[in-house]
């Protein structure tokens, strides 16, 4: 009984490690002040996109995630508005795809650059992920 127990455990840990995305070697550089959010909520937006794209980018890497800056604040305004929130942040992200091409959507073995998250939060202020994409 032990050894079918060992067994199905490393089963599950396979099945549960080949969905979503890797975020293992992802590089998030450092990014200028600003003058918008905190550095805390930067990283807590940050982490929000990681932990979005390792459960969703199946067959992909994240390579780079990063706050663009303060430039696209007028958009973050224009998104906050179209998802009823009260604020929202932009993050990007590059990422590879493996030969699979990821859940079919993506080019097999493609990079893409800037790569746009659009977090959004209320009243309750932990960032949720409202769309992702090419702006």
């Amino acid at each position: 009984m032990r050894k079918t127990s060992i067994v199905l455990a490393c089963v599950l840990l396979l099945v549960l490690s080949a969905c979503g995305g890797n975020v293992d070697h992802v590089d998030i550089p450092d990014w200028k002040p600003s003058e918008i959010y905190t550095d805390d909520k930067i990283a807590s937006a940050l982490k929000v996109v990681k932990d979005s794209f390792a459960m969703e980018f199946e067959g992909c890497t994240l390579t780079k995630l990063y706050y663009p800056g303060d430039d696209l604040s007028g958009e973050c305004r224009k998104r906050a508005a179209s998802y009823g929130a009260d604020e929202a942040i932009i993050i990007c992200a590059d990422f590879h795809v493996d030969s699979s091409g990821g859940d079919g959507s993506f080019e097999p073995n493609a990079t893409y650059e800037g790569w746009q998250w659009t977090l959004v939060r209320g009243q309750d202020g932990k960032w949720r992920h409202a769309d992702h994409g090419f702006a």
